[in-house]
């Protein structure tokens, strides 16, 4: 390899270890292990979110060793640096749980605070939960150094095909008196049965299926399981990735451009994937510098069928996906069918289109993914809404076998908390519209999702019969008639913050609009006598967040360009 190439591929790095003035920095090196040839070599860093905080990444610092290795056997010298991650799936339901989108951020400030610093020229980085997937790839964008994403991979099913949403199902459940305790007990003890991410269409899987539409992870990354020979295969291979990149020259920037969100979308949509999905990829398009918007969801939605029959609205986990083939065939459908864009670039260094090219369709007796002639859906289950409710828009995951339009009457709660005591009460009963505020990014802060109580409504046998709007957001577990994201944010004097308790609310599906029924009179006699509640957080990260957060209408992301 010529000495013009080495300095190619590292650009950053022989800023930090090239030259006599450099000798201290060496020094330090050389005691976690780098030697004289290391210093000649490309350093590529391994972002992993291993921790013991949660199943979904209790096993990555096996897999970051892989990569690890993949990127040494390739040329190149790895080095492993941690960042955080949080568990959704404990946090629901308490306070804990508005840290949960605020971790998005830290992760990505973390990884692109640490590769900034250290000079690392390429990136591996390992995600296996819902906030740490965006906020690596944030992290990345931020960065634009040639990169690859792993996703941890998917859990195995439980007992009697359980999951964690069945869990939070059979609290509701025993809550109304359905089930007995020990019943509930014994899906606790059984629901989730070793290390992986949550195993239906939840947002882990759906963004780890929308980072390998946007090509910034290797084929099949996102349908694997996460204890399996292919998952670490996938590792070591994509550490060896890193180094073709450099090689190219290829970086997210070129990969992660508005046609490659485009294909995004489009598979999210397909896999009846979460609402999440909105929040996060406008999110990592801003840091890319691509400007996607709300509408966009819906622009793409009306061409794009539901075809995949999985949880939380259907029958099927992702390791059933998997064992069929994963995602790959379904993309070569929708390729073939001329929703996707294939000239995009990838981190194979390959276009989407050359990708696909020699990939086997499904199996012909299996039943997760529908032809696109005869899908679930005709067009988006994410459905944008606007309306005097939300005139910045709001965001629903309608799959229709709730119906499409719901008009009822308000129960409006200010906080999570007071939701749940009064839905387990038997407060809330058919016909209701819940109202959960002041849960918005600023004003919860955090935006929490809002998996408990949309469980309990589940549990209880009410899904059909009530419907669920909030500020704040919800699991990819969520279903039932439910729409999140309303924006303006209460706390900062949106409409949500003027309903009262017996308002009629209407939400269409089809026609996108929730509205609540007043008059115009009515609600500016409500907004003169409103006050904004005081911050519930003056100090610390959580009080830093609600300073800096946007609006959830453009990805409640913490630096939003002026």
């Amino acid at each position: 390899m010529s000495e013009q190439q080495q300095d190619k591929r590292r650009r950053y790095s022989s800023q930090v270890v090239d030259g006599i003035g450099k000798s201290a920095s060496r020094s330090m090196l050389r005691a976690v292990g780098f030697n004289d040839e290391d210093f000649t070599k490309p350093q590529v860093g391994i972002a992993s979110t291993w921790s013991q905080v949660t199943p979904c990444n209790s096993h990555i610092n096996v897999l970051a060793e892989d990569a690890r290795q993949g990127a040494d056997n390739a040329g190149g010298k790895g080095v492993i640096f941690n960042t955080i991650t949080i568990s959704d799936g404990i946090a629901n339901g308490t306070e804990g749980m508005k840290y949960s989108l605020v971790s998005r951020e830290v992760i990505a400030d973390s990884i692109e605070t640490v590769a900034g610093c250290e000079g690392f020229d390429g990136i591996v980085a390992i995600g296996g939960c819902d906030k740490n997937m965006p906020g690596c790839l944030i992290g990345l964008a931020r960065l634009d150094r040639p990169s690859v994403f792993v996703y941890g991979g998917t859990i195995l099913p439980g007992e009697n095909h359980t999951d964690l949403v069945s869990v939070f199902e059979a609290m509701g459940a025993h809550a109304k008196g359905d089930i007995e305790l020990i019943e509930l007990k014994q899906i606790e003890e059984t629901a989730i049965p070793g290390p992986g991410s949550c195993g239906g269409m939840y947002t882990a899987n759906t963004m780890a299926s929308a980072i390998e539409a946007l090509g910034m992870s290797l084929p099949n990354s996102s349908a694997q399981n996460a204890v399996s020979q292919n998952k670490h295969d996938d590792c070591r291979a994509a550490g060896a990735a890193v180094l073709e990149l450099l090689e190219r020259d290829l970086k997210p920037s070129d990969i992660m451009t508005r046609e490659a969100f485009e294909n995004a979308i489009t598979v999210v949509i397909s896999l009846g994937g979460s609402t999440n999905a909105v929040l996060h990829l406008i999110a990592m398009a801003n840091a890319v510098g691509v400007e996607l918007t709300l509408d966009d969801f819906t622009r793409i939605g009306r061409r794009v069928p539901v075809v995949a029959d999985l949880r939380p609205s259907g029958h099927y986990v992702m390791s059933e996906l998997v064992a069929i083939g994963g995602i790959q065939p379904l993309m070569k459908m929708l390729l073939d069918a001329g929703l996707l864009h294939g000239e995009c670039m990838t981190v194979t260094g390959k276009t989407l289109a050359e990708n696909l090219v020699d990939v086997a369709p499904y199996p012909s007796d299996q039943q997760i993914i529908q032809p696109l002639d005869k899908p679930i859906k005709n067009e988006s289950h994410l459905r944008i809404l606007y309306g005097n409710l939300a005139p910045e828009g709001a965001v629903a995951k309608i799959t229709g076998k709730e119906g499409t339009r719901f008009s009822g009457r308000a129960k409006v709660f200010g906080s999570e908390e007071e939701a749940q005591a009064r839905i387990n009460a038997g407060d809330v009963v058919a016909g209701d519209v819940v109202v959960i505020r002041y849960e918005g990014p600023k004003g919860g802060p955090g935006m929490r999702e809002m998996l408990t109580p949309t469980s309990a409504i589940m549990g209880q046998g009410l899904g059909n019969d009530v419907a669920l709007i909030t500020d704040g957001r919800f699991s990819g577990g969520s279903h039932g008639f439910v729409v999140g994201h309303l924006s303006p944010e209460a706390f900062e004097g949106g409409p949500l913050a003027l309903v009262e308790d017996g308002d009629e609310i209407t939400i269409d599906a089809e026609a996108d609009t929730i509205d609540v029924h007043i008059d115009e009179q009515e609600f500016e006699r409500r907004r003169a006598n409103w006050k904004q509640p005081a911050p519930r957080y003056t100090r610390g990260v959580l009080a830093k967040y609600a300073r800096t957060v946007s609006s959830a209408s453009t990805g409640a992301v913490t630096d939003l360009p002026e």
